[in-house]
């Protein structure tokens, strides 16, 4: 699986964005997926995750009600739309897709096998 991050950039506080993560691959369905992002001179954080069927999601209690992950297995894409930004949401943000199949998704960085470049989000007082 080969993922590409998309839907960075510069907001303001208050601002929404939302990023995509397109995945190659035919099994794509069949992945749970992650976002987790990393603020600089800080370690990864995990942000979501959604199951591989969709039907379960979870999210860093920093983000909870304020992003929501979601994935649409016919265009091999994940989302994560990220509504009332602040500015330590500031980052680069990952994707990620499980290293095994059928599963929940996991909040460790470690149960992810294939990760994408990476997306800037910017966020100003």
């Amino acid at each position: 699986v080969q993922l590409q991050a998309s839907g960075g950039g510069l907001v303001q506080a208050g601002g929404s964005l939302r990023l995509s993560c397109a995945a190659s691959g035919r099994t794509f369905s069949t992945y749970a997926m992650g976002w987790f992002r990393q603020a600089s001179g800080k370690e990864r954080e995990f942000v979501a995750t959604i199951s591989w069927s969709g039907r379960s999601t979870y999210y860093a209690d920093s983000v909870k009600g304020r992003f929501t992950i979601s994935r649409d297995n016919a265009k091999n894409t994940v989302y994560l739309q990220m509504n009332s930004l602040k500015p330590e949401d500031t980052a680069v943000y990952y994707c990620a897709a499980d290293r095994r199949t059928y599963r929940t998704g996991s909040t460790a960085p470690r149960e992810y096998e294939y990760w994408g470049q990476g997306t800037q989000v910017t966020v100003s007082s």
